[in-house]
């Protein structure tokens, strides 16, 4: 098993490796003068089970075109020297959350991604928290697997968030079964009820209406459990109307923290109490506390590294 971690990668290089028990196989990577570059193995590759990690959002120094791209180069450039099987690991997967037409001619890109990452050579992918299960796994004819964020964030809840009873929120309709099978994954591990709620919202053209609770939350600490949070306008909308309802404290959970412009306000809402994200996505150090994704993707990588299909 070769493990090749993008420098763009590298926020989730060192926990990944130190999961693993494994060191990271070497990589060059040269910038030319005209902006091109090239990405190289430094060691062979034939016969190998290769995996290559790389987060595909966009930061100040790589677009997620670039990301993308420099991605794709890597996963061809393995193939074209031999390697057996090829899997991608990508914590957090670009364009997923435009899996369907809202528009009329709308673009499907994240079946495009997919098509692009099949035509390189990638045998199987691997992500954490997807925008919409059913979407990606149609837009992709390789293998696919789904790391649900409970992989992540259980362990924390239950450690250190259980101290009162608690109720998982879904900030929006489009998350009700995100939420759901977090909330089963908590019953099971605490052994007792956990309440649901969800907030009845839309959003079109960027615009949201809406903010009927659905769910008793009286009394409870609100898990506010998303897959993203941008500009985090949703999360602040889902933990007034909380604490609106007399929840004790809210607390967001969220699988990928981008942070876009505008996020500022979400951390001095006086509605919550602490944000988690998982190290997905490098996020500059604000007010939200970090959980490793890295024991959960290399437990997912162990069971895959089962004998060759080839």
């Amino acid at each position: 098993m070769l493990i090749f971690v993008l420098p763009e990668a590298r926020h989730i290089a060192s926990p990944l490796a130190a999961a693993l028990d494994v060191a990271l196989a070497p990589l060059e990577d040269r910038t030319f003068e005209d902006g091109e570059g090239k990405l190289r193995p430094l060691l062979s590759v034939r016969g190998a089970d290769a995996y290559v990690v790389q987060c595909l959002h966009g930061d100040a120094r790589h677009s997620v075109h670039d990301r993308l791209c420099r991605l794709l180069f890597l996963t061809a450039t393995l193939r074209d020297h031999g390697a057996d099987r090829i899997t991608i690991i990508t914590p957090y997967l670009c364009y997923a959350r435009k899996d369907r037409r809202t528009k009329s001619r709308d673009p499907l890109t994240l079946r495009y991604v997919a098509q692009l990452i099949e035509a390189v050579g990638c045998d199987r992918l691997l992500t954490l928290e997807v925008h919409n299960i059913m979407a990606f796994q149609n837009a992709f004819r390789c293998q696919t697997l789904h790391l649900e964020m409970g992989a992540v964030f259980t362990d924390l809840v239950v450690e250190h968030l259980s101290d009162k009873p608690l109720c998982v929120m879904s900030p929006d309709p489009g998350g009700v079964k995100r939420a759901q099978i977090f909330r089963e994954g908590l019953e099971a591990r605490l052994d007792c009820p956990v309440r649901f709620a969800f907030l009845d919202k839309r959003r079109s053209a960027g615009v949201r209406t809406g903010g009927a609770l659905s769910g008793d939350v009286a009394g409870t600490r609100v898990l506010i459990v998303d897959d993203i949070i941008s500009t985090g306008g949703t999360i602040r909308t889902a933990a007034e109307v909380s604490r609106a309802h007399q929840a004790a404290d809210c607390i967001a959970i969220a699988a990928h923290g981008l942070f876009t412009e505008g996020s500022a306000a979400l951390f001095q809402s006086p509605d919550l109490s602490a944000i988690y994200v998982s190290d997905s996505v490098a996020t500059p150090a604000t007010a939200q506390i970090s959980i490793s994704a890295a024991p959960a993707l290399a437990q997912a990588i162990r069971r895959l590294a089962g004998p060759s299909e080839h």
